[in-house]
């Protein structure tokens, strides 16, 4: 994965990664040596949105944080790849500095560090390990602006302890914030719509869909067929007992919101 031309005069600069793929092949994964996933497959081409679904328990969140490298998931089995490199045999600040970015069903409170604070740290470093120059104070604020009109973020509040004291819908704004702002290849949407009211559902939406591009890809983790009203997917997998055992169009999302998912229980066990 190369650096792409970065417009560096306007303040602005692209994601340096071309093509993300991720390829999941036969993944199994334990928590607490207990297994979760049972020989997951998936594939997410560069340039699509898919969306993973199931039932509580079926092993969403831990796929995310298998991938991400969250400490306490140890990998059993199989393989995943960002783009042709082994996502596993990286530390999870070289998966991020590879460009994958993972929002949180529940955001982390960090008492005494300004959210701005904390974003551009994160920036910075992944600009390092890829041998980037750091983005200078006044191309950052500039960005910093410009991402949060986008989502309608008061300013002030990125100056502000990052979370602390922060609405569930504020939370998640600034989640996709730090998304725009970090503008990773590969995005994972753990449950964004948790906790959401239709307002902040759609502007969290948009700035989401800002995010596609030819070149990234994401996938999308929820349990309800609402998010996909707003984030329109590609591809509709359904995960049960630790393996995806339905995909298909969108229309999958509508099925299991009328139908549940008891077939598909029977299909994995």
């Amino acid at each position: 994965m190369g650096p792409r031309d970065k417009r560096e005069d306007d303040g602005d600069f692209e994601s340096p990664f071309v093509t993300p793929m991720l390829s999941i092949k036969n993944l199994h994964a334990t928590v607490a040596d207990k297994p979760i996933l049972n020989g997951l497959t998936l594939e997410v081409p560069a340039g699509e949105v898919h969306a993973i679904m199931g039932p509580n328990g079926a092993g969403k969140s831990t796929l995310s944080y298998v991938l991400t490298g969250r400490q306490g998931y140890e990998v059993t089995g199989g393989t995943a790849t960002l783009d042709g490199e082994d996502i596993f045999a990286l530390e999870p600040a070289e998966r991020a500095a590879k460009g994958m970015f993972l929002s949180f069903q529940y955001p982390l409170e960090i008492p005494g560090v300004p959210a701005l604070t904390f974003i551009r740290t994160a920036l910075n470093a992944q600009r390092k390990a890829r041998g980037e120059d750091e983005i200078s104070a006044p191309q950052f604020l500039k960005l910093a602006r410009e991402k949060a009109a986008a989502l309608k973020i008061d300013f002030d509040m990125l100056k502000r302890a990052l979370n602390v004291g922060f609405s569930g819908g504020e939370k998640k704004r600034m989640e996709i914030f730090q998304m725009a702002m970090l503008s990773p290849c590969f995005l994972i949407l753990d449950e964004t719509d948790s906790g959401l009211d239709i307002d902040a559902l759609r502007i969290v939406s948009e700035g989401v869909n800002a995010m596609r591009s030819p070149d990234r890809a994401m996938l999308v983790i929820t349990h309800y067929q609402r998010l996909l009203d707003y984030i329109k997917p590609d591809r509709v997998h359904v995960l049960s007992a630790g393996r995806i055992v339905a995909s298909g169009g969108p229309e999958l999302a509508l099925e299991l919101e009328a139908e549940g998912y008891d077939k598909y229980a029977q299909v994995a066990a």
